[in-house]
């Protein structure tokens, strides 16, 4: 027989907190080692029972469903956790999976669900509600356009050769431009960039989106 999944529930709910024991109780593949209504005492228990998943409230007296996760990350806990969550705010949701959450569930989604959830984070899967995708989608986009730096019609140009490999010199030319004005929008360049050299330019300009 193969092993039960060990599992630990915590949620402020009651009525929520019951349900979803009961339930758990109910599946022979899972094993619920504890639940708890209170972040710091599903912190303690985690630690103690070392479940394989753990279902965690995100707002919680004690401690956050958040706290939780880092204090069991810091500490090296090998749990995988999963966030119940009634509300679809994206800022939340990108810096719970930031921080290590391997799945976002609504509380709204029916047992099965969340059954097959903690199948699939404990089979090492990442799982997300259908209904907080879109609004993740929209927080990356949001975070990246942000985090973009704005460049000059002159500096896109000059970002795009060197990404070629020409020399300033070369660029210089091919721009019609002297190569002490070359190298100032390289400077502008870097610093824009919060880079030290070419290649390390090129290889901020690509993972911010900035080269075609």
């Amino acid at each position: 027989m193969a092993e039960r999944i060990r599992v630990y529930l915590a949620d402020d709910h009651p009525i929520y907190l019951e349900g979803l024991k009961r339930a758990i109780k109910e599946r022979p593949e899972l094993e619920l080692v504890g639940d708890s209504r209170d972040g710091r005492e599903a912190l303690a228990e985690i630690k103690r029972t070392q479940p394989h998943v753990a279902l965690l409230d995100m707002r919680m007296p004690g401690l956050s469903g958040t706290q939780v996760l880092d204090a069991c990350e810091r500490d090296g806990i090998a749990t995988r956790v999963i966030f119940l969550s009634g509300h679809c705010d994206a800022d939340l949701i990108y810096e719970a999976m930031a921080k290590g959450a391997v799945g976002y569930v609504s509380k709204l989604a029916n047992r099965e669900a969340v059954f097959d959830a903690i199948g699939a984070v404990h089979r090492g899967e990442t799982v997300l509600s259908p209904e907080f995708q879109g609004g993740l989608v929209s927080e990356l986009h949001r975070r990246q356009t942000e985090d973009r730096p704005v460049l000059t019609p002159r500096e896109q140009e000059v970002l795009g050769l060197i990404a070629e490999g020409h020399s300033a010199p070369d660029i210089a030319g091919q721009l019609h431009l002297s190569t002490a004005t070359v190298k100032t929008h390289l400077s502008a360049l870097y610093e824009k960039l919060g880079a030290s050299d070419r290649a390390s330019a090129v290889a901020v300009a690509m993972r911010k989106g900035l080269l075609d």
